[in-house]
C-alpha cells in the first residue's frame, strides 16, 4: 500500500491548512471540515478563504471530511499532475 506521512499544522493558525499529508511521492495540504454539520458549517473561514488564494497555484490543497475523501484525493493526484483546490463529496 506505501508510507503514508501527516504533519499536524493546525496550530500554526492564520488560514494554514490542517494537514501536511504526503502518499507515494505525493504532497497534498489537507483542510478538514466536521462532516457532521450542515454544508454552512463547513464552509472555509476568511484566514483559510485568503490563505488558500494565496497558494492556489503553488500546489493541490484538499478540504475534506473524512480520511477516505482524503484519499480519494490522492488517487486523483496520481493519476494527473492538478495543481488547485480538491473539492467534492467525501464518503
Amino acid at each position: 500500500m506505501g508510507v503514508f506521512f501527516v504533519s499536524a499544522l493546525s496550530r500554526l493558525g492564520g488560514g494554514v491548512p490542517d494537514l501536511l499529508c504526503a502518499y507515494r511521492g505525493v504532497w497534498l495540504l489537507v483542510e478538514l471540515k466536521d462532516g457532521t454539520k450542515p454544508p454552512s458549517g463547513q464552509k472555509l473561514t476568511q484566514d483559510e478563504e485568503r490563505w488558500h488564494e494565496n497558494v492556489a497555484n503553488a500546489g493541490p490543497i484538499s478540504i475534506a471530511t473524512t480520511s477516505a475523501g482524503i484519499m480519494k484525493h490522492f488517487q486523483l493526484l496520481q493519476k494527473r499532475s492538478s495543481r488547485r483546490r480538491l473539492t467534492f463529496d467525501s464518503e
